[in-house]
């Protein structure tokens, strides 16, 4: 793939339910707006196509099978945009190398070439095992989610990009392996609660991407889902500076913003805050 100067990205909101048919339905406007709006990649946030732990399992097990909805749906709808996209993420009971994974699933983002085909696939790695002031009080993705293992990048138009989720974000020897692999951008598709968004959402993306001196795009869900969950949103792009170019506080939307790797390759010489390191 020839090496981008800039190229516009999306970062994709929503209040995903329990209802995978109106998820998609609304995922698939969004997605449309994207690709409207000059986005080459759009993101989607994590459980983009359905928030219920209940069915997790059972979703996961349809996806890995011969039948698979979400990851159909994201086939096609990069095929009829001409649009990259990241699948925020959705359940997978199998592992990469194709392995079942027992009685659990793997936290999955599946990214899609604008002709449809499955060209990158990252398995969260840092699980959300957390108590948390709010009114579902105890979260524990651990019970139902294995974690992933891999280190994942994947060469897209808008530049070498680096895969997390949500929890992944505060860890930062994650975004340093990523750096490590060559990553320019790193998407980052959420669904931070209320609470846990307020307090940190803001500085850990802007650490991130000042650290490593990267483009950080987030798209997240958020706003009332239940009456025992509320996520943050404030789905963002924030640049290799620390400056967030495009933000949307809450409910669905889209916000897109040009990735500029020749803004990125200044930061990096002005500062070359990679080969200062010694530890």
């Amino acid at each position: 793939m020839n090496k981008p100067v800039s190229s516009r990205v999306a970062a994709i909101q929503m209040v995903s339910t329990h209802n995978m048919s109106a998820n998609l339905a609304r995922a698939e406007k969004l997605l449309a707006q994207a690709a409207r709006d000059g986005a080459s990649v759009a993101v989607l946030p994590e459980n983009f196509a359905m928030l219920a732990t209940g069915k997790m399992i059972a979703c996961g097990q349809r996806e890995a099978g011969p039948d698979p909805v979400i990851r159909t749906f994201l086939s096609e709808q990069a095929r009829r945009n001409k649009l990259w996209i990241v699948g925020g993420s959705l359940p997978m009971a199998t592992r990469p190398d194709g392995a079942l994974v027992d009685g659990r699933v793997r936290a999955t983002c599946l990214v899609f070439d604008d002709k449809g085909g499955e060209v990158g696939r990252y398995d969260k790695i840092h699980l959300f095992d957390a108590m948390v002031d709010d009114a579902h009080g105890q979260y524990r993705e651990s019970d139902t989610f294995e974690s992933g293992r891999q280190v994942v990048t994947v060469d897209t138009p808008a530049g070498k990009l680096g895969l997390a989720i949500c929890y992944d974000l505060r860890f930062p020897e994650l975004f340093r392996a990523l750096r490590e692999q060559g990553a320019e951008w790193v998407c980052l598709p959420s669904a931070f609660t209320w609470q846990t968004g307020n307090a940190h959402w803001h500085p850990l993306i802007r650490a991130r991407a000042i650290e490593n001196q990267i483009w950080v795009v987030a798209p997240a869900q958020g706003g009332q889902h239940s009456s025992r969950r509320t996520t943050w949103g404030h789905s963002l792009i924030c640049d290799p500076w620390g400056k967030v170019v495009a933000e949307i506080d809450e409910g669905p939307g889209v916000v897109t913003a040009e990735l500029s790797l020749e803004l990125m390759e200044q930061t990096r010489s002005r500062m070359p805050v990679w080969e200062h390191r010694r530890l």
